[in-house]
Protein backbone atom coordinates (compact mmCIF):
# COMPACT_ATOMS: atom_id res chain seq x y z
CA UNK A 1 0.00 0.00 0.00
CA UNK A 2 1.37 3.40 -1.06
CA UNK A 3 0.21 6.71 0.30
CA UNK A 4 1.63 10.21 -0.34
CA UNK A 5 1.80 13.08 2.08
CA UNK A 6 2.42 16.80 1.51
CA UNK A 7 6.23 16.60 1.89
CA UNK A 8 6.98 14.50 -1.20
CA UNK A 9 7.27 11.38 0.94
CA UNK A 10 5.48 8.17 0.15
CA UNK A 11 4.24 6.13 3.08
CA UNK A 12 4.42 2.35 2.68
CA UNK A 13 3.73 -0.51 4.99
CA UNK A 14 6.64 -2.67 6.09
CA UNK A 15 5.04 -5.64 4.31
CA UNK A 16 4.75 -3.69 1.04
CA UNK A 17 8.34 -2.45 1.37
CA UNK A 18 9.61 -5.99 1.93
CA UNK A 19 7.58 -7.41 -0.97
CA UNK A 20 8.44 -4.64 -3.43
CA UNK A 21 11.91 -3.54 -2.36
CA UNK A 22 13.41 -3.54 -5.88
CA UNK A 23 10.57 -1.41 -7.27
CA UNK A 24 10.85 1.00 -4.37
CA UNK A 25 14.61 1.39 -4.92
CA UNK A 26 14.03 2.17 -8.61
CA UNK A 27 11.36 4.69 -7.62
CA UNK A 28 13.79 6.44 -5.24
CA UNK A 29 16.48 6.50 -7.90
CA UNK A 30 14.25 8.09 -10.53
CA UNK A 31 12.31 10.54 -8.38
CA UNK A 32 12.79 13.13 -5.69
CA UNK A 33 10.81 11.29 -3.04
CA UNK A 34 11.59 9.55 0.18
CA UNK A 35 9.74 6.56 1.59
CA UNK A 36 8.37 6.41 5.10
CA UNK A 37 8.02 2.80 6.17
CA UNK A 38 5.43 2.14 8.81
CA UNK A 39 4.49 -0.92 10.79
CA UNK A 40 0.96 -1.20 12.10
CA UNK A 41 0.37 2.44 11.21
CA UNK A 42 3.41 3.75 13.11
CA UNK A 43 6.33 5.30 11.15
CA UNK A 44 9.46 3.22 11.81
CA UNK A 45 12.02 4.20 9.15
CA UNK A 46 12.76 6.43 6.18
CA UNK A 47 14.31 5.20 2.95
CA UNK A 48 16.20 7.84 0.93
CA UNK A 49 18.10 7.80 -2.34
CA UNK A 50 21.85 7.92 -1.85
CA UNK A 51 21.87 11.39 -3.44
CA UNK A 52 19.38 12.71 -0.88
CA UNK A 53 21.27 11.05 1.97
CA UNK A 54 24.55 12.65 0.93
CA UNK A 55 22.87 16.05 0.67
CA UNK A 56 21.57 15.67 4.22
CA UNK A 57 24.75 14.18 5.66
CA UNK A 58 27.21 16.56 4.00
CA UNK A 59 25.59 19.60 2.40
CA UNK A 60 27.43 20.90 -0.64
CA UNK A 61 29.51 23.98 0.09
CA UNK A 62 28.43 27.03 -1.89
CA UNK A 63 31.71 27.18 -3.82
CA UNK A 64 31.26 23.61 -5.10
CA UNK A 65 27.70 24.37 -6.18
CA UNK A 66 28.94 27.41 -8.12
CA UNK A 67 31.69 25.35 -9.78
CA UNK A 68 29.12 22.70 -10.72
CA UNK A 69 26.77 25.32 -12.18
CA UNK A 70 29.60 26.83 -14.25
CA UNK A 71 30.65 23.38 -15.45
CA UNK A 72 27.09 22.66 -16.57
CA UNK A 73 26.94 25.98 -18.45
CA UNK A 74 30.18 25.17 -20.27
CA UNK A 75 29.20 21.57 -20.94
CA UNK A 76 32.19 20.16 -19.08
CA UNK A 77 30.29 18.36 -16.32
CA UNK A 78 30.57 15.02 -18.10
CA UNK A 79 34.32 15.04 -18.72
CA UNK A 80 36.11 11.85 -17.78
CA UNK A 81 39.21 11.91 -15.57
CA UNK A 82 41.32 11.28 -18.65
CA UNK A 83 39.80 14.29 -20.45
CA UNK A 84 40.37 16.51 -17.40
CA UNK A 85 44.01 15.38 -17.24
CA UNK A 86 44.47 16.28 -20.94
CA UNK A 87 43.04 19.76 -20.41
CA UNK A 88 45.30 20.37 -17.40
CA UNK A 89 48.36 19.14 -19.31
CA UNK A 90 47.55 21.39 -22.28
CA UNK A 91 47.14 24.46 -20.06
CA UNK A 92 50.38 23.71 -18.22
CA UNK A 93 52.24 23.26 -21.51
CA UNK A 94 50.95 26.60 -22.83
CA UNK A 95 51.83 28.33 -19.55
CA UNK A 96 55.37 26.94 -19.47
CA UNK A 97 56.03 28.07 -23.08
CA UNK A 98 54.97 31.62 -22.23
CA UNK A 99 57.07 31.93 -19.09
Amino acid sequence: MLRSDKTESVVVSALHARSNFGKLLRRLESGRQSLVIEKRGVPKAVLLSIRDYVRLAAPEPEVLRLIGDESARQGTQKFSSRQIDRVIKAVRTRSSKRG
